[in-house]
């Protein structure tokens, strides 16, 4: 008899996207991203941070400021990460995000077959790069839900 309590993949998919934003060093926001083929194999991993190369002691990680002196001239998204991770064809398959995308990851998950959005949390639903990205996802055919029953966020101190 198998045990009672495992979790689900959507929870499996979600915990990995969570556990990915505990490598972002952003200290306001640090998001996660999962993507899982048809047969629920990982093929794609990210969290929001500088491109390769780019030392995050000399970039800001302000979020005001003069445009070139906060993070959002330089940080490339988790989603776009996860999908520049994978090196396989992502078509018709879906990403789990701790965060609703933006209209800008919107276009690349669009552009990269991804069918299916799971999130974690939609703190911007009002703001306008929150609704043209679910525009988008209606246009093109994405389905986005709210992953509704998650409760093994995952508490990392930093030491093992």
């Amino acid at each position: 008899m198998k045990r009672d309590g495992y979790i689900h993949w959507d929870e499996y998919f979600m915990g990995v996207a969570d556990l990915s934003s505990k490598r972002s060093k952003d200290n306001v926001s640090q998001v996660g991203a999962c993507i899982v083929n048809q047969r629920n194999h990982i093929v794609g991993i990210g969290y929001n941070g500088f491109p390769i190369g780019c030392s995050d002691d000399e970039l800001p990680w302000e979020r005001e400021g003069e445009f070139l002196d906060t993070k959002y001239a330089y940080v490339v998204h988790a989603e776009a990460n996860a999908i520049l991770n994978s090196n396989k064809d992502l078509l018709n398959s879906r990403i789990y995000v701790t965060l609703f995308p933006c209209n800008e990851c919107a276009k690349l998950i669009i552009q990269s077959g991804i069918k299916e959005v799971i999130y974690l949390e939609d703190k911007y639903p009002d703001i306008d790069m929150t609704k043209a990205s679910k525009k988008l996802f209606k246009m093109a055919g994405v389905n986005f839900k709210k992953l509704e029953k998650y409760d093994v966020r995952i508490n990392y101190e930093g030491t093992y």
